[in-house]
């Protein structure tokens, strides 16, 4: 199995799981507040199907990528909102089509890239396996949003993995963010997967290391804990920075959580 072909796979399975999640929720339901302020439940699978709708659309339909790019500059603190708000004004139903009809066609469109291809984004461009993996980290990060407004526990699985290795190979967009480059010292990551399995990126003689449970990591570049409520390490003035601004999604990096009990 290609790495591509692992990673899309791996989304679809995530992608399932949220589906089966919401599939059958009652109407009320999907108007349940989200721990992401104004967004319920249809607004954050509003949101998956329109990004969905935006990554195929950068690799196959230049005149819709060039029309949500104008969207995009015309009002960039607000579009996404938009469009996910707008979204989740649709019956339950149309919705839940609507996102099942974007994976796959998006599915199907990463499986045919050609090989070298890069693929524009509201961020670097990337290749089809990175923007697989960034869609990965949206769905599953989203999906935590939903278990928590339907007051359900999410199993972590390795697929996290993908989320990790985003976290990390965005550590200098997320300098960028904040109008400071990176560090050139390079950060050892290492971190503990759920099953128990051990994941390291960096030189192992680096001086700057970050340590802990891999699913704090991922909770953490996704923005959807506070650092404070996380067991990672920090070691060295490099790696404690990055800890302090780590983002793996494109676009600003908004209020992020506060922390349990504040």
């Amino acid at each position: 199995m290609s790495l591509l072909e692992d990673v899309v796979t791996d989304l679809t399975v995530e992608s399932d799981h949220l589906d089966a999640l919401v599939g059958d929720l009652p109407d009320d339901a999907w108007r349940t507040p989200t721990p992401a302020p104004g967004w319920d439940v249809a607004t954050q699978i509003a949101h998956l199907a329109w990004t969905d709708e935006a990554a195929y659309a950068a690799a196959a339909d230049t005149e819709r990528w060039d029309a949500l790019v104008l969207e995009m500059l015309a009002d960039p603190d607000h579009a996404v909102d938009r469009a996910a708000l707008t979204g989740g004004i649709a019956a339950a139903p149309v919705l839940l089509g609507r996102w099942r009809t974007a994976r796959t066609r998006l599915a199907a469109m990463l499986r045919a890239c050609p090989p070298g291809l890069r693929i524009a984004w509201f961020g670097p461009p990337m290749s089809p396996t990175s923007m697989a993996t960034a869609r990965f980290m949206e769905t599953w990060a989203h999906g935590l949003d939903v278990h928590a407004a339907l007051g359900v526990e999410p199993a972590p699985t390795d697929r996290i993995r993908h989320v990790a290795h985003l976290g990390v190979r965005t550590r200098a967009y997320a300098y960028s963010l904040h109008g400071t480059p990176p560090p050139g010292r390079d950060v050892r990551v290492e971190l503990t997967a759920p099953s128990g399995a051990t994941w390291s990126w960096g030189a192992e003689d680096a001086d700057q290391r970050v340590t802990g449970p891999a699913l704090d990591f991922c909770l953490l570049v996704t923005r959807r804990v506070h650092r404070a409520d996380t067991a990672l390490v920090a070691d060295g003035d490099d790696a404690d920075r990055w800890l302090d601004i780590a983002q793996a999604f494109a676009g600003p990096p908004g209020e992020g959580r506060g922390p349990r009990g504040g």
